[in-house]
């Protein structure tokens, strides 16, 4: 009936993330596919995805050899242009904790409450950015003390969602991160 296509067509778009900005962190020794899956995932989704790393053209091959080209700087973006912030794990974040431009990013964006996704050892840049005490997070199990001494409640669950905050441990829990980042982004239209 006209009624049920009109109701499909409705909740499809009311539910839909397409044309939401996605920014996939990226720089040297990322974990593979912490940056692929999602970036594909969110593309699917209708997704304008974006990686950003230090500087913009520049070829970032993850531990696993997977190279992914950053389409920008961290100098070229700014929160209000940002839906939604992939910090991936690997080595990488251990880079970027050191860098105040990328601190200042996730700092930003929390205080905006905008939808910020960190797997692995990506909590190292929030515990770096200082937006951790208080919270309720997961991560790989190797950095889990450096979580709790910045002030995060941990649990060894596949997903935890804190507020705008979703975390995972590993590759394996990519699909339940994706589906839980979606469901942020769609809940904070």
């Amino acid at each position: 009936s006209a009624l049920a296509l009109f109701a499909r067509r409705f909740l499809s778009q009311s539910m839909s993330i397409a044309g939401r900005r996605v920014v996939i962190l990226v720089e040297f020794n990322y974990e593979d596919l912490e940056v692929h899956y999602p970036l594909l995932r969110f593309k699917e989704e209708g997704c304008e995805v974006k990686t950003v790393g230090p500087k913009a053209g520049i070829k970032y091959t993850g531990k696993h050899g997977y190279p992914v080209t950053s389409d920008l700087s961290i100098d070229d973006i700014k929160a209000e242009e940002v839906d939604c912030l992939i910090v991936p794990g690997g080595w990488a974040p251990d880079y970027w904790r050191r860098d105040d431009r990328f601190k200042k990013l996730v700092r930003d964006l929390d205080a905006a409450r905008r939808p910020i996704g960190s797997i692995c050892h990506g909590p190292w840049l929030l515990a770096s950015a200082k937006i951790l005490p208080g919270r309720h997070v997961t991560c790989f199990s190797a950095i889990r003390d450096d979580v709790e001494h910045a002030g995060a409640r941990f649990t060894d669950a596949e997903v935890v969602v804190d507020d705008n905050l979703v975390t995972s441990r590993t590759p394996n829990d990519l699909p339940a991160f994706c589906k839980a980042l979606m469901a942020l982004i769609r809940e904070r239209r």
